[in-house]
């Protein structure tokens, strides 16, 4: 592919990290032929923080998640929606990008109806077994969708659908696995769990594991990162402090809210307890670990199960409903995990066939492509 330095391109996709981080991936894949890339989203959303780190200019559109039923909130969400919109024609008009790639999801919306009006290249992604309204709704006239499931391709309206598998971030190709656990300074003789909610946390999964880990610790000798959730973070502590008082002693846990290097946290680990977000499950298995899926039983369409038992199917994974999780449970899969060397190595295995590396790349040649 021949190097374009005039090429300009928006990304966008907010809200969540199943929207960011996929949106990201691609605009860092487009910088590295020397294209200057343009982030929109919400200022008020975790993207803002995210993508002005990495550099890139962000162009803010106010704009909320759709109300359920007909009522002042909604007649005010299209009034605001309208405005994003109008906005968004203004930057395109602005900055004349080449093309759109937007990750689905209500932030993305207003700029997909904007290439919509102004005849504008774009491209769409969605990251789920069952693809987001958005997707659903706007794809009909994107140039191509690339999707992460070959299931997902039925409720797409558009005959350039192509499964890609979904965009992550290149160090998931090039972190070795002695490098993340040396960033930790974790003991590389010892197993290493990951527990992680996604980027908002998740209380069931928090409360569950908080149980067990001076047990996880101290008998079953294993190293534990755990990721609470920004907002469940003091409660988790708080909790925790009853439990075993002297956590903050214990050379084996790292707690904290967030971690802004996924990647070393997954590729450190051995076995990853997680929800079941497509971008989480891609990126798990990039990682050749082992996972326990908890799916998030109040996706919209039912979608994170959905994708869990799709890796169940192909013997990638571990799965528990979000109702059946208690420490017990819990507790008994961890340790017939950890006593059966052949079965984690084997969920390893089918959860590294699945990964999908190069769909970053691929991408980007389709976006260079329009």
């Amino acid at each position: 592919m021949s190097e374009v330095y005039n090429n300009k391109y928006f990304v966008t996709g907010g809200g969540t990290g199943g929207h960011i981080y996929p949106a990201l991936a691609v605009a860092d894949e487009l910088t590295k032929n020397g294209a200057k890339v343009y982030y929109v989203g919400n200022k008020r959303n975790m993207e803002y923080e995210l993508a002005s780190k990495k550099g890139y200019k962000f162009l803010h559109v106010s704009v909320k998640s759709m109300p359920r039923g007909l009522n002042p909130k909604f007649f005010w969400w299209g009034v605001k929606l309208t405005k994003a919109i109008l906005y968004s024609i203004r930057y395109i008009q602005k900055y004349k990008p080449n093309a759109v790639f937007a990750t689905g999801g209500y932030v993305s919306a207003p700029m997909v109806f904007a290439c919509i009006i102004t005849k504008t290249p774009y491209m769409m992604h969605d990251c789920d077994a069952m693809p987001g309204l958005v997707t659903r709704k706007l794809s009909r006239r994107a140039k191509y969708v690339s999707l992460a499931f070959e299931k997902a391709k039925k409720f797409i309206p558009n005959k350039h659908a192509i499964v890609t598998g979904n965009p992550i971030r290149e160090e998931f190709k090039t972190m070795s696995k002695e490098k993340a656990v040396a960033e930790f300074s974790l003991n590389s003789s010892k197993l290493t769990l990951a527990i992680m909610g996604g980027s908002q946390g998740a209380k069931s999964i928090n409360n569950t594991t908080v149980e067990l880990l001076k047990e996880l610790s101290q008998e079953l000798n294993l190293q534990v990162i755990f990721q609470t959730g920004r907002k469940n973070y003091e409660e988790v502590i708080e909790y925790l402090k009853q439990i075993y008082p002297t956590w903050e002693q214990d050379n084996n846990l790292i707690v904290k809210p967030y971690f802004d290097n996924m990647t070393a946290v997954l590729k450190a680990s051995d076995i990853v307890i997680s929800r079941a977000g497509s971008l989480s499950i891609s990126e798990i298995c990039a990682s050749n670990t082992a996972p326990i899926l908890v799916p998030y039983p109040h996706a919209a369409a039912n979608h994170q199960r959905i994708n869990a038992k799709s890796l169940l199917e192909n013997g990638a994974c571990i799965y528990i409903e979000d109702a059946d999780l208690e420490p017990n449970l819990l507790r008994k899969t961890i340790v017939d995990l950890i006593n059966s060397p052949i079965k984690m190595n084997y969920l390893k295995q089918n959860s590294t066939y699945l990964a999908k590396p190069d769909a970053t790349k691929q991408i980007g040649d389709l976006i260079r492509s329009l």
